[in-house]
């Protein structure tokens, strides 16, 4: 194997490394990344030391410290989803006579994702500090399992808030602390976590909703011009009925392009769907990710109880006070003088 091809087959498993770290949004003890390390360590047998720095190097700085990268990404997709909407599918969708509001309905979900976005990101998520330290520490109570009373964060040197954690990306300690999101180069915390939920919320509303009138119009170019009821000649000169498999294909060759964002977009969609479910769950459950990944290691239970020598401590979550509180703790962050009435 020469070099040229080695480079090829270990580049390829860094993109595939990179895509897969990037749906993890920086969660280090993922089954992806640690199956992405042990993969790394047998290429380390076969692919050169010098190759080797380089790529940590840069996967380092791309998911160790704060980056602008995949904020930029971020917007190059949206930009080529909304120009090939906007410069094919809305002018065939006009011309088929398309509901205007329907084809306008992209731009105002857009609208508020951005908004949606800029404060995200931009917003302080609960970033601890000496002058804050005292009221954030009253808020939470320690649950003894997954928070314990007097650990000292060794950067920040200052008690651990419960339900907080020192972000390695930001270098900082953060109130009620979920993840890190990369797409929007800030850590996602009890101060704008309502900000992420909305910002997610309209980027999957904004996904299905170009899916949705792509995928009829496409429907509509086939309904207008009866390729169903048609007939084709295939490679062995034999006349075969129009089926999805060729329908699929001839609407690819004729309109490429907006087969292949349909085709995108509808990925799209199922992943950030199933991300937002995800974390409306969390919502409702008043639970972080930080939290539910962490619990997975302590199993669940209805009582906290400490088992035996032989057992790990059963985990169960003291933060839930119903539905309708959890949810609206998401929108509305505990305070000190809430704390209390409580």
């Amino acid at each position: 194997m020469d070099f040229l091809t080695l480079f090829s087959v270990y580049l390829g498993f860094v993109v595939t490394a990179v895509a897969l770290l990037c749906i993890c949004s920086g969660r280090k003890e993922s089954f992806l990344v640690r199956s992405g390390s042990g993969a790394r360590q047998v290429l380390s047998f076969v692919v050169p030391t010098q190759l080797q720095r380089v790529t940590q190097k840069e996967l380092h700085r791309l998911f160790h410290t704060r980056s602008c990268l995949f904020v930029g990404l971020h917007i190059a997709l949206q930009a080529a989803v909304y120009g090939e909407y906007t410069w094919e599918v809305f002018v065939y969708c006009w011309e088929l006579q398309f509901h205007l509001l329907l084809l306008l309905l992209p731009y105002l979900l857009l609208a508020g994702n951005m908004g949606c976005f800029v404060l995200c990101s931009r917003a302080d998520p609960g970033i601890i500090i000496k002058s804050n330290h005292a009221s954030l520490v009253k808020i939470y109570a320690y649950d003894g399992v997954l928070f314990q009373k007097g650990v000292v964060c060794p950067t920040c040197n200052m008690e651990k808030p419960a339900r907080s954690k020192h972000c390695s990306f930001c270098n900082m300690c953060v109130h009620r602390f979920d993840h890190h999101c990369v797409w929007v180069n800030n850590c996602v915390g009890a101060f704008n976590a309502k900000y992420f939920f909305l910002y997610l919320c309209t980027l999957t509303a904004m996904a299905a909703t170009i899916a949705a009138i792509t995928a009829a119009f496409l429907t509509q170019v086939v309904l207008l011009s009866n390729m169903m009821q048609g007939s084709y000649i295939d490679d062995q000169g034999q006349e075969r009925a129009v089926d999805i498999l060729f329908l699929i294909q001839h609407l690819f060759l004729t309109f490429p392009r907006i087969v292949f964002m349909l085709g995108f977009v509808i990925l799209l969609t199922l992943i950030l769907g199933a991300y937002s479910c995800f974390h409306l769950y969390l919502a409702l459950t008043n639970q972080t990710s930080n939290e539910w990944c962490k619990s997975r290691r302590h199993g669940c239970s209805r009582h906290l109880t400490v088992q035996p020598h032989d057992r790990q401590v059963v985990y169960k979550n003291i933060y839930s006070k119903g539905v309708w509180m959890n949810l609206k703790e998401i929108f509305k962050p505990l305070t000190v003088l809430e704390r209390k009435k409580k």
